[in-house]
């Protein structure tokens, strides 16, 4: 059996330590070549020592001088690379044969691409990289034969219900065949039912106390307004080749049923397993075997009931936003994503209510309305998310 050399991108965060646990788990199979940190640098080096990373990368020289400041002496040090830059030279790395894309936002954006230019296996975490750039990252799949695995429970889920031979082509050009829908699960997260005029004085905190999952604040908020929902029905019709109109999103507040796929003849096929992070990252892993994750068993006896409701557009309204953009067509989804990451920000930092979150993104995709423009290359992706951020982060200091 032939070792993987895993990358993990984003390693410190809740995705990244789910992959180490699940590699962990499994050392005939898979060995750490490299682990990427923003601020977690303390964190890294407890991962590094226990994985044996080879190398690792951070975002600056502070950060490089932290890492050699806390790697205990006398213990062979790991190559240490700094900067954007590096971080995409390590996932096109000869000798990564694996890249976990786990980074949140666009900042994992040229990295993550990185990694499908050069072929690699990509196990997708991070919505970004289809949402901005959705035509790109496909091509670049297409073009290198790079093996792309999705990692969101969802979209996982989606991929494990589809038929085999759809299932294993990497970059759909048009919608696996006796497929009618995608259907989304969603938990409806901490306000499902919460009074709507309540919302206004919701805090961050409340925000990001997710009922079911174990998340990072801003993936919390998003999943409270639902807008990552909508970056995955974006990320759902660039995966699977699939139009608006036939992904939906069904509110199950119990988060066991995943997602399903729903076929011409009327069966609906779905994907049940516990709200634990490692049974789509063992998937994406060991695909096509299947291999232990360390999530325990599955009580179907003690299910009890399986719940499910349409969203209600005056309660998520930044999913309303999201089928418009993806309707609109890739720079509409960029400014969508870009005024979501500052608005976001904002209200994390007091700077703006919770319910000003919708409203400063449907603000921002009015003002960028006009002046649409397809974007041909990263640079393009990266300088059109410029523009939307500054649009955004005016209206958040409007709204202040």
């Amino acid at each position: 059996m032939k070792v993987q050399n895993v990358c993990v991108l984003g390693a410190t965060g809740s995705i990244g330590e789910s992959t180490l646990d699940v590699i962990s788990r499994h050392p005939d199979r898979f060995r750490v070549h490299a682990l990427s940190a923003y601020s977690r640098i303390d964190k890294l080096v407890q991962q590094a020592l226990a994985s044996g990373a080879r190398v690792v990368v951070v975002p600056d020289d502070a950060a490089a001088g932290h890492f050699r400041a806390l790697w205990p002496a006398g213990t062979p040090t790991p190559e240490i690379r700094v900067g954007a830059q590096a971080l995409a030279d390590t996932a096109a790395d000869t000798e990564v044969s694996t890249v976990m894309a786990a980074i949140v936002g666009t900042a994992g954006l040229p990295a993550a691409l990185a990694a499908a230019r050069a072929g690699k296996r990509v196990l997708l975490a991070n919505k970004e990289a289809l949402v901005a750039a959705g035509g790109l990252f496909m091509q670049a799949v297409r073009e290198s034969g790079a093996e792309l695995l999705p990692i969101d429970s969802e979209h996982n889920a989606i991929f494990q219900c589809l038929p085999e031979d759809a299932g294993r082509e990497r970059a759909p050009r048009e919608p696996a065949k006796g497929v009618r829908r995608l259907l989304l699960t969603a938990s409806g997260g901490p306000f499902r039912t919460m009074a709507l005029d309540a919302l206004h004085d919701v805090t961050p905190e409340q925000a990001c106390a997710h009922p079911n999952w174990s998340m990072g604040r801003k993936i919390s908020v998003d999943s409270a307004t639902m807008l990552n929902k909508g970056l995955e029905v974006i990320e759902a019709h660039w995966l699977f080749s699939m139009e608006a109109d036939r992904i939906q999103v069904v509110i199950h507040p119990q988060s066991l049923v995943h997602s399903m796929v729903e076929y011409e003849d009327g069966s609906i096929l779905a994907q049940l397993g516990q709200p634990d992070m490692r049974t789509p990252i063992a998937y994406g892993l060991g695909f096509p075997e299947r291999i232990d994750s360390g999530v325990g068993l599955f009580d179907l006896a003690r299910m009890k009931t399986l719940d499910f409701e349409p969203p209600e557009p005056g309660r998520f309204p930044c999913l309303s936003l999201a089928y418009e953009a993806l309707r609109a067509g890739q720079s509409s989804c960029i400014s969508l994503n870009a005024a979501n990451e500052v608005a976001v920000d904002r209200f994390l930092a007091g700077g703006i209510r919770y319910t000003e979150i919708p409203r400063v993104i449907g603000e921002c995709l009015e003002r960028l309305d006009g002046v649409r423009c397809m974007p041909r290359t990263l640079e393009d992706v990266l300088e059109q998310d410029r523009h939307a951020r500054a649009v955004a982060a005016e209206l958040c200091t409007l709204r202040a």
